[in-house]
């Protein structure tokens, strides 16, 4: 495979973004919030396409506030219907998510009937494309992964008892709407810094697959959260250079195959929580109870000789 001169950063770009993504995504998933991120992630679409017809421009740099400003609006969109109707949250994020998505593939549509439409190349953030990116994307990258480090160290008891015992975490008088605010803006900056390389289709993958997998491999939110980074780098890594070294395959598909393959191979082999180490230790303790038990009382004809000689059985403690 030959490298061109942007692999180097295009690969430093989508390791940020990997890294980024699963980070948010733990506490996402812990709060079990995961298909928020998936609407999050499509309603990212007509903001991205507003921010074109605003800038004229496809620098991500000009297109990521419409696209925060999108997520955003349609976090408060989900929140408004649960709050204000009957509908319960599961069908207030799918329809959330397909008005939103919807609204983006009709701009992008009118977008490629302009005159210069047909160049805009704004369809490749529906399944990502890593060529696309540019250097200075990078700093973005690392503002938004230095924003996340940030805010989840200096937060980060507190956001491990809200996840994990929010009845305790509100009796103990945390601000339990800021904590909300503060998970779900970070939700939003993950996703929408990764559309470019990830596209709006699949990024709520990379943002709770890894999370999963973590949860497998860890009983610690510390340890989850680090094999989860892990696992979303290097998947991120890797599925870029498969990308990379076939251009006509799109990049999103490639990361979220093998962020997949990580957290199958987790979900069967980990050592305390996979299919087959369960399997196997019950089976091993199906085999210790049963010679237990044929220890413990006297066989048939062993019972029968201890009566001839008038001798009471006993049982083997």
């Amino acid at each position: 495979m030959t490298f061109h001169a942007n692999f180097i950063w295009v690969i430093a770009g989508c390791a940020l973004i990997g890294a980024g993504a699963s980070l948010a995504g733990n506490f996402a998933f812990l709060r079990k919030r995961s298909l928020i991120g998936d609407a999050v992630a499509h309603a990212l679409l007509p903001g991205v396409v507003i921010g074109y017809l605003i800038s004229g421009e496809k620098s991500l740099w000009m297109l990521f506030p419409g696209a925060l400003a999108a997520g955003w609006l349609s976090l408060l969109t989900i929140e408004g219907i649960t709050a204000f109707s009957k509908l319960k949250s599961d069908t207030a994020i799918a329809s959330v998510l397909s008005v939103f998505f919807a609204a983006g593939i009709v701009l992008l549509t009118y977008v490629q009937q302009l005159p210069e439409g047909n160049h805009a190349g704004l369809d490749a953030f529906l399944f990502g494309k890593a060529a696309a990116m540019l250097p200075g994307d990078l700093y973005l990258f690392a503002a938004v992964d230095a924003v996340l480090v940030g805010v989840i160290w200096l937060l980060y008891p507190y956001l491990k008892l809200f996840c994990f015992d929010p009845e305790f975490a509100a009796a103990t008088g945390l601000p339990m709407r800021a904590l909300s605010f503060i998970l779900s803006t970070l939700t939003v900056l993950a996703v929408a810094a990764g559309i470019q390389a990830v596209g709006v289709v699949l990024m709520a993958a990379l943002l709770i697959t890894p999370a999963a997998a973590g949860r497998y491999l860890s009983k610690r939110l510390s340890g989850m959260i680090a094999v989860s980074v892990v696992l979303g780098t290097l998947s991120a890594v890797l599925g870029t250079a498969v990308s990379y070294s076939a251009p006509a395959m799109p990049t999103g598909p490639w990361i979220v195959v093998t962020v997949t393959f990580f957290a199958v191979f987790a979900f069967l082999f980990a050592p305390e929580k996979g299919l087959f180490p369960l399997m196997l230790r019950k089976k091993r303790g199906v085999s210790s109870n049963a010679g237990k038990e044929s220890t413990a009382t006297p066989s048939g004809s062993e019972h029968n000789r201890l009566k001839i000689r008038g001798e009471k059985p006993t049982r083997h403690e």
